[in-house]
């Protein structure tokens, strides 16, 4: 089964953790890991094989003590015993050998497994439509990509690797010890059901503990996301909202610390417990060993009793782990859920498999019959991605638009005008194929977008958002996201098209200048600006500007209004606006009322009709006059 099969093996929803404590091993989640493993499966046998002469190893100085306690010392052979201290110092360098290897091979098996596990992920999230991203929460998605992925790979090569060492440890060791005596073996094991009831008790605790430590790790996440953004920053200032912010995230991190407190505790107090266990069990077989060695008739010599007591402190930690093996796998696989949710997630907006390129487009766009309303939620969309939701979070909305009928022909300029919430936005979302249509379709150069491939369609159409969009990377780095191989020629000749070369310019770095996160450390205006050199510079053959102007003063509308006449010749132009002096000298002025289409024609038509367009242009003049 390759990557792309991935998704479609489904698993059952994630409970609480109390629901966890009656599930077994999730076969799936096993079967699901091992086969993204599968690139690693060499490496992971020569883990295992040096796991096996670890073990083996581990059992050889009790033997070598052994003997020079019962051989060599008692006969006074010098010889044996520098040879036997020989042995000793070969196993302990044999075994930092081993530790090197094992650690080189798990570690090299759990950083590939994280790397691709973590871009596996990344390019699914970074696939889902649109809606993802305005239902979930930054600081849970980021969680799932960090933390989970990181416990994924632990469960991999730490828990599960610890598993299969333990196994291996303690049968190579009870072998051992059997070999010396069957009586003291069996007594020593006599004691192991003291290990085994608070290592099943404390275990499970610590699976619920673990897995809301993530839950409130990654609300923590996201209320570091949301607060430490330039715009979550300003509005926690401007409503002077600094102490209640303080005390909310604190109250967050003390319950994150109350359970890594409780955690601490529980640990440490299991292994203290088991501790007191195994210096009994110990103390048992010095005991029981000691007076048949004084039995003239057992014929049990002092070293093996020596070899006994030091296996029995190698055997009760491995048999504690393993007695809980069952719930460490369950926790460790938690992680792995996690990741599997978000990879299960469908993506409502696809390419199909016949998808065909889009090439060299004249940008002739049509909508026909198209309505849409927003999908429900439960779609593509994860609950605990997304914190709270409203009461009717899971049902689709009402009807956004209605009945649309629209030829955008090659080279011309189509204004939409409207009320807010008339639709214009949701309309223009709907060309680059943001959100598909509910009913209708929409078609470029007489083809729909859903038989589109999604990045020639993405070429093919460029968008200047009302909310202009820049990374924190330099502005050269922002304007080459549209083109990577564009020259600094091309560069200049865009931003100067879009009016903002000048401003570039006389900055200290020039081109080179960082932004800053979401580009605040421009102006409205001057970002709005540079977003239009990013279109201009990917030379689209469809333009779509949602209230591309919005944020620029009378002086900068004017020049931007100058260089779109220039730079939209032979482009497909949809424009938003809401001041109408943008869009007064568009071939088709499209008015929208409530997800319909109530008036079209130029300005001076519908100036003449005296309708709602007639209404808009009338309130702006009036405002205009009284400012």
């Amino acid at each position: 089964m390759g990557p792309a099969n991935y998704g479609r093996m489904r698993l059952r929803p994630i409970g609480d953790a109390d629901a966890l404590k009656g599930r077994g091993v999730d076969l799936a989640v096993v079967r699901r890991a091992w086969e993204l493993a599968r690139p690693y499966r060499a490496r992971l046998a020569g883990y295992l094989a040096v796991l096996v002469a670890t073990s083996i190893t581990a059992v050889l100085p009790a033997q070598l003590i052994r003997l020079a306690i019962d051989r060599a010392i008692p006969a006074a052979d010098t010889g044996l015993l520098v040879w036997l201290f020989a042995g000793l110092l070969a196993v302990a360098v044999f075994e930092a050998v081993l530790s090197l290897v094992e650690r080189w091979l798990s570690s090299s098996v759990g950083e590939g497994f994280i790397y691709d596990l973590r871009r596996m992920l990344y390019r699914h999230v970074q696939s889902m439509p649109l809606a993802f991203f305005t239902r979930t929460q930054t600081g849970a998605l980021i969680t799932r990509l960090n933390n989970d992925v990181i416990g994924a790979q632990r469960a991999l090569t730490g828990t599960m690797g610890t598993v299969v060492a333990n196994l291996i440890g303690v049968t190579v060791t009870l072998a051992a010890m059997f070999s010396l005596s069957w009586q003291v073996t069996l007594l020593s094991l006599a004691l192991l059901p003291l290990f085994i009831l608070p290592a099943r008790i404390v275990g499970r605790r610590l699976q619920g503990l673990a897995r809301r430590s993530m839950e409130l790790n990654a609300e923590m996440n996201t209320t570091m996301t949301e607060r430490f953004h330039v715009a979550g920053a300003l509005l926690v200032k401007l409503f002077g909202r600094q102490e209640r912010e303080t005390e909310r995230f604190g109250e967050r991190a003390e319950r994150v610390a109350d359970i890594g407190v409780r955690t601490a505790l529980y640990g440490r107090g299991l292994f203290a417990a088991l501790g007191l266990v195994g210096a009994a069990a110990t103390a048992l077989v010095y005991l029981v060993g000691g007076l048949l060695v004084i039995s003239p008739d057992s014929g049990l010599q002092i070293g093996v009793v020596v070899a006994l007591g030091m296996y029995v402190t190698q055997l009760y930690g491995p048999l504690a782990q393993l007695s809980n093996a069952p719930v460490d796998l369950m926790t460790a696989l938690v992680s792995f859920e996690r990741v599997f949710e978000v990879m299960d997630l469908p993506r409502d907006i696809d390419e199909k498999d016949d998808a065909r390129e889009l090439t060299d487009p004249r940008g002739h766009v049509r909508f026909e019959g198209v309505a849409f309303r927003y999908p429900a939620a439960g779609g593509s969309s994860l609950e605990s991605l997304e914190g709270p939701r409203s009461a009717h979070g899971d049902a689709a909305s009402d009807w956004i638009l209605r009945n649309i009928e629209l030829d955008l022909r090659p080279g011309t300029v189509t204004a939409l005008v409207g009320p807010s919430g008339a639709g214009k936005s949701t309309l223009s979302s709907l060309v680059p194929r943001l959100y598909d249509v509910t009913e209708g379709r929409v078609t470029v150069d007489g083809i729909d977008v859903r038989d589109l491939t999604l990045e020639s369609l993405a070429h093919a159409v460029g968008v200047v958002s009302q909310d202009a969009h820049l990374f924190h990377e330099s502005i050269a780095d922002n304007l080459r996201y549209a083109r990577a191989d564009a020259t600094q020629e091309q560069i200049e000749a865009a931003c100067r098209a879009a009016r903002i070369h000048h401003v570039i310019a006389r900055l200290p770095d020039g081109y080179d200048t960082v932004v800053g996160e979401r580009g605040y450390r421009l102006s409205g205006g001057e970002k709005q600006r540079v977003s239009l050199a990013r279109v201009l510079l990917k030379d689209p053959a469809i333009v779509v500007l949602d209230e591309a102007t919005a944020h620029l003063d009378t002086e900068s509308e004017r020049l931007v209004q100058a260089a779109l006449r220039e730079t939209l010749v032979g482009r497909t132009a949809l424009v938003i606006a809401h001041r109408l002096s943008t869009v007064v000298d568009a071939d088709e002025i499209v008015v929208l009322d409530e997800g319909t289409i109530v008036e079209r024609g130029t300005h001076a038509e519908l100036v003449r009709r005296g309708g709602l367009y007639a209404d808009l242009a009338r309130t702006q003049l009036v405002t205009s006059e009284a400012s």
